[in-house]
């Protein structure tokens, strides 16, 4: 029995996306179990890349068909879904499905800078927009697009943030480098402010004792005298002319 032919039952069966992980999962289960007979034994040290083999020529053969479904892979999960000419048939038997409400046009500013810079702080985004995104961040992370993936190295350690596979799954991308080209936007040159003062990397900062101080300005030599102060002009003596009339 070929691999895909047993992807492809899996994926009809499932009631939701899976990875190849998952996949996998199932086939080292099914050959593992009391039950499990020369055939589901032999899938058991199936690798990940021969899932992902697989899954591309299933999904090859079902584009060539032309039939009403096709296979595809969102946010690195495989699912089969309608063609959009047959929605209008599909909405009537399974009725509209409630969506957010739609990005504003700052929100998706500010979605494809994180997209295309991550990971990034929220000062770094104001740099590049030009405005405060206090508002449109906590919308984004809300609606679960964008999430906290760390903090960065410098003064203060502010938080970085990511897109998350929701990010992926909303746009219909299978990975980030599904992504257009935005090599303008990647160019974009931040300031970013001072890194930590450190001497071991695993320390957020450096011990007291251990922190060097700046070295001092070396001293003047003789052919570089020092300058000096002017000398107050003294003032001219009185005219005899006037000692006389006091």
């Amino acid at each position: 029995m070929e691999l895909k032919f047993i992807l492809e039952a899996l994926l009809f069966s499932a009631q939701k996306p899976l990875t190849p992980k998952e996949l996998r999962d199932v086939l080292v289960a099914a050959g593992t179990g009391d039950q499990a007979d020369d055939a589901t034994r032999a899938w058991r040290r199936v690798k990940e890349t021969e899932l992902e083999t697989a899954l591309a020529e299933l999904a090859r053969e079902h584009a060539a068909a032309e039939r009403s479904y096709r296979l595809v892979c969102v946010a690195g999960a495989w699912q089969f879904v309608t063609q959009p000419d047959f929605a209008s048939w599909v909405r009537a038997l399974v009725g509209v499905k409630v969506r957010p409400p739609r990005l504003s046009q700052p929100a998706l500013e500010t979605l494809a800078i994180v997209a295309y810079r991550q990971p990034i702080t929220r000062a770094e985004i104001e740099q590049i927009r030009g405005v405060n995104v206090d508002g449109v961040m906590q919308t984004l992370l809300e609606r679960g697009l964008l999430e906290n993936v760390g903090r960065a190295e410098v003064v203060g350690r502010p938080m970085t943030y990511g897109t998350t596979p929701l990010f992926l799954e909303y746009f219909g991308l299978r990975s980030l480098e599904d992504l257009p080209a935005a090599d303008e936007l990647r160019r974009l040159v931040i300031e970013k402010p001072p890194a930590l003062v450190t001497v071991d990397p695993g320390l957020a900062t450096a011990p007291p004792e251990q922190l060097q101080l700046p070295p001092e300005p070396a001293p003047l030599t003789a052919s570089t005298p020092p300058a000096e102060c002017p000398t107050p002009a003294e003032p001219p003596p009185p005219s005899p002319e006037k000692e006389a009339d006091v």
